[in-house]
């Protein structure tokens, strides 16, 4: 029997590759090669399914990005170096998952919901990173937009920018800081 992680995973699987129409219990067990049965072991239908894989989600494409974060070390360089180093590594499936995402966030409320969420979560975390960088308090907000900013850019366009473009671009936008202010790490 597959774990309810299991069936989440299959569920974001399914989302990045085919979008949110594809989200059927049948495709699901199809490919978990399982029955319904199992599927309502773990969830009371899908609208269930829904909201626990929204908060999979969130807690996987957020959270862990940033827990890793702030366990890379006490400096707030160590940690945007090492937040960007997870959000690039993981680009891949990953810029799929987050354009299926926000094409159903603009079809579904609840999942509207979780998308302004979790850029809330994503854009207070880089500007509290600014913050730690000694950046300037006016620039914080404006800063931790547009390097988030850059990152849904770049997963939108077509092809998305490849990983060592984007570390380029975000070299670029952190030089915006006074080379006074900037870390010496």
């Amino acid at each position: 029997m597959a774990s309810k992680r299991d069936w989440l995973e299959a569920g974001l699987t399914v989302l990045s590759e085919e979008g949110a129409p594809a989200l059927t219990i049948e495709r699901l067990c199809a490919r978990l090669n399982l029955t319904k049965g199992s599927f309502y072991h773990h969830f009371r239908g899908m609208a269930g399914f829904k909201t626990d894989l929204l908060k999979h989600f969130e807690a996987e494409h957020t959270g862990r990005y940033i827990d890793g974060a702030e366990s890379a070390g006490a400096s707030a360089q160590a940690k945007l170096d090492h937040l960007a180093n997870l959000v690039l590594d993981d680009k891949g499936a990953s810029y799929d998952l987050e354009i299926a995402v926000r094409a159903w966030a603009l079809q579904d409320a609840e999942v509207h919901a979780l998308q302004r969420r979790v850029d809330q979560l994503r854009v207070d975390y880089v500007r509290s990173l600014w913050r730690e960088l000694g950046g300037r308090e006016a620039e914080a907000e404006p800063m931790a937009r547009l390097l988030y900013l850059v990152l849904v850019g770049a997963q939108q366009v077509v092809p998305p920018v490849p990983a060592d473009e984007l570390r380029e671009i975000y070299a670029l936008a952190l030089r915006l800081m006074p080379e006074e202010r900037r870390p010496t790490e």
